[in-house]
């Protein structure tokens, strides 16, 4: 079973920067980052595999975000710059043991944390 605990969330003005953190635990084979605005879909933004080099991202996000993964710690950060109002949501790190070709889908991701609200203000 894998358990995920996130923290950093909270109020930001558009243009600066928030860290989130997800404390992992049990045996995964992709993790990644998730967020879900009032009214929208839940929608992939970065993904990793777990002790791969690559990162994975939505277009919306590239070149601001950067995720990242402690493997001593096991903790999965999610850095972000350069905010914007339209990035407020609630940020979900998700992981699973299974591997998929599609890391930004989150019906591959079978464990959630409980997500950490980001509010970026104008």
């Amino acid at each position: 079973q894998v358990q995920l605990v996130e923290s950093g969330g909270g109020p930001v003005q558009a243009g600066g920067s928030l860290r989130l953190s997800c404390a992992v635990s049990g045996y995964t084979s992709m993790m990644g980052w998730f967020r879900q605005a009032p009214g929208n879909e839940r929608e992939g933004i970065a993904a990793v595999y777990t002790g791969g080099s690559s990162s994975y991202y939505v277009d919306s996000v590239k070149d601001r975000f950067t995720i990242s993964h402690d493997n001593a710690k096991n903790i999965l950060y999610l850095q972000m710059n350069s905010l914007k109002p339209e990035d407020s949501a609630t940020y979900f790190c998700a992981a699973d043991s299974s591997w998929s070709r599609r890391p930004l889908d989150p019906k591959n991701f079978r464990f959630w944390g409980q997500g950490t609200q980001v509010t970026v203000s104008s």
